[in-house]
């Protein structure tokens, strides 16, 4: 069966910039409601989605111009408040649906990162899932005051992050916890694990302080892309997250996958979903009008801001109405090639480049009628063996009902999607 998520930030736009601009767009009346995040998520519940998945970046976008301004004076994503804080809200309005965050292991020590998270994973009944970051950005280490870390050893501090969380997930036995009135004994000490990690990185002394949920442990996630990154993901992740510009890089990306988690003997392949922006319409070319539409609204101060963040690049340093393969500055070559690929190494200059993937974020778009969109994600479903998807339209949450409404019943009249929850925990729906 095929598995679907939702795709959200907790800032002013749904993962495309100056979304919130559109008069169609409930985003920012929305942003401070508890009934507008309550609603939202009943529509994802209704449509037997398996989840809801925050993505996030704690602090604001600093690398282009070297400053906030431009984020803020467009909402590129800022406001970024907590997702975190809309676990409970979200779960105490739904009975199935799991709400998955990202939280950065730079910034916050893992005892911490476990009591937050498996304390709301306890009371929805095991509903939560986790995105490891290792925190990549340059601003999340400015606002924390600490050093940044290079890539790799990131994510070697990460595994022992993660060593001191398997650690507290799994040190309270089942049968340590009596609740026996009679003799007032709650629970039997000798059934529950200290911990003493005196690590590399982390140093913890403590007794697990958070119960187990239904579902043992949050589902995590992870979205390493790069050679270290998906060495890691391999080993912890449940299910890996991943944004790819076309069906062959999903292709590429599955057999890296498969490739990884053979050398790291794995018996078999963690999951994999993709993410795509869908653009629901009563026709292929009323699809394509309202994307186009939302295109030209976009300035391209906020997309270069955006890129700028997501890449570490400065673009105001870089001449943006060069061809991409004219651009040659050693910063810039990891934007130049992924750029390169989306636009199927296409004649185009950074500038355009850099408008067209501030839509969606380097996010595929599949546009058309619903029965169009159903075609397009079975069709990718099938030819590379993924998972499922983390859907993201530009709308919200009219994006979603179009989704809930039209699309998802053909989907399950094609026997590929659920028509009821299999289970009441995150990680049996989405996992088995």
């Amino acid at each position: 069966m095929m598995h679907i998520l939702g795709f959200m930030m907790y800032t002013p736009i749904n993962h495309m910039t100056m979304s919130w601009a559109d008069p169609q767009d409930q985003q920012v009346t929305g942003f401070g409601s508890i009934k507008y995040w309550q609603r939202l998520a009943k529509i994802l519940e209704r449509g037997k989605l398996d989840g809801l998945f925050f993505a996030d970046v704690p602090s604001v976008y600093d690398m282009y111009k070297n400053t906030t301004d431009v984020a803020i004076k467009y909402g590129v994503s800022w406001p970024a408040h907590d997702p975190v804080a809309l676990i409970g809200i979200m779960a105490a309005a739904t009975k199935h649906l799991g709400i998955a965050t990202t939280v950065s292991a730079a910034s916050l020590h893992p005892f911490l990162a476990v009591r937050s998270l498996s304390s709301l994973d306890f009371l929805s009944q095991g509903r939560v899932g986790w995105n490891i970051v290792t925190g990549n950005a340059r601003s999340e280490h400015r606002a924390m005051g600490i050093d940044v870390v290079e890539h790799d050893e990131r994510y070697d501090r990460a595994d022992e992050y993660l060593e001191i969380c398997y650690a507290l997930w799994n040190g309270i036995n089942p049968k340590a916890i009596k609740a026996d009135a009679a003799n007032g004994i709650y629970a039997d000490p000798d059934k529950i694990e200290k911990i003493d990690h005196n690590g590399k990185y982390f140093r913890c002394t403590a007794t697990p302080s958070v119960l187990p949920s239904q579902q043992g442990r949050p589902v995590l996630f992870q979205a390493g892309s790069s050679g270290r990154g998906q060495t890691f993901a391999v080993t912890h992740a449940d299910v890996i997250f991943s944004i790819q510009p076309d069906i062959e890089r999903m292709k590429s990306f599955m057999n890296q996958i498969k490739t990884t988690a053979k050398d790291q003997n794995r018996t078999s392949a963690p999951l994999v979903t993709f993410a795509v922006q869908p653009f629901v319409g009563n026709s292929l070319g009323e699809a394509i009008q309202k994307k186009d539409e939302m295109l030209q609204k976009i300035p391209i101060e906020a997309a270069l801001t955006r890129i700028s963040g997501t890449f570490g690049v400065d673009l105001s340093q870089v001449d943006i109405d060069k061809p991409l393969q004219q651009i040659k500055t050693q910063a810039s070559q990891g934007l130049v090639n992924a750029m390169s690929t989306m636009f199927k190494d296409k004649e185009i200059t950074l500038r355009e480049a850099v408008r067209l993937s501030g839509l969606s974020g380097l996010i595929p778009q599949i546009l058309g009628t619903p029965q169009m969109i159903a075609d397009e994600l079975e069709y990718i479903w099938r030819e590379t063996g993924c998972h499922g998807f983390n859907i993201t339209p530009a709308i919200v949450p009219k994006g979603y009902d179009d989704f809930v409404d039209q699309v998802v019943p053909i989907l399950q009249d094609r026997g590929i999607f659920r028509r009821e929850y299999e289970t009441d925990t995150f990680r049996g729906n989405l996992l088995g």
